[in-house]
């Protein structure tokens, strides 16, 4: 009887120094599930090639609610900006420019659209940044060109990445910043800083100028997810 309890205790000691505790399969399996999670979530983005894909990107950068009934404007093969998509809404967007590295849509108020096309036309006539801002400043003094109304907005989807989800339109690391332009504004007559204090924090850029606008831009880290 001895022998018998002998070699059976010496057989439940073998079993258990040889069977993997399930603590260490359970952490296997979760690196595995993750690993493949990761994978997945890579797998789901595409190159934003194409028109459908290129108006698909574009509309991110306007409100959910509006999407729908936005006019679109993007680029032709001569970097000429065309109409994508007539709208009936208060929004205008602008694609991506393919030709720019990294990925850049903008949404804008409508009545800030003699403004921006303005901008767009002393660029194609080879102006510089500094060039155009003192044209379109005169012109607006002189009361030649219409800015917009003030609190007008303009909202910028941006990232570094060309590559895009088919299934929510999202661009890869694409975040938002927001603009609102009030015309001539300056930190005396809004009480905003002149520069960043904190990110997505609101401040003034170009005060006291035609371009005076409202800035809040993302945290560095903040990625649209």
């Amino acid at each position: 009887m001895k022998n018998y309890l002998s070699l059976a205790i010496l057989s439940l000691a073998i079993i258990s120094c040889t069977t993997p505790s399930k603590k260490k399969d359970t952490s296997e399996v979760r690196v595995k599930k993750e690993e493949k999670h990761t994978e997945a979530d890579q797998s789901r983005y595409v190159p934003i090639k194409g028109q459908d894909a290129i108006l698909q990107t574009a509309l991110m950068a306007a409100p959910k609610e509006s999407r729908d009934s936005c006019k679109v404007l993007g680029y032709d093969e001569n970097g000429d900006v065309i109409l994508l998509r007539k709208g009936s809404n208060q929004f205008i967007v602008l694609a991506d420019d393919p030709k720019k590295a990294g990925f850049s849509a903008a949404c804008y108020h409508i009545s800030l659209e003699p403004f921006m096309a303005r901008g767009r036309a002393l660029k194609a006539e080879g102006k510089g940044r500094e060039e155009i801002f003192n044209i379109r400043g005169e012109e607006i003094k002189s009361g030649k060109l219409k800015m917009g109304n003030p609190g007008s907005t303009l909202h910028i989807y941006y990232g570094s990445d060309e590559e895009f989800d088919p299934e929510t339109g999202e661009v890869k690391g694409a975040k938002y910043r927001y603009v609102v332009y009030l015309p001539y504004a300056t930190s005396e007559t809004t009480g905003l800083p002149i520069q960043p204090v904190f990110p997505n924090h609101p401040w003034i850029m170009d005060p006291g100028t035609h371009r005076a606008h409202i800035m809040i831009t993302p945290k560095a880290n903040e990625i649209k997810d």
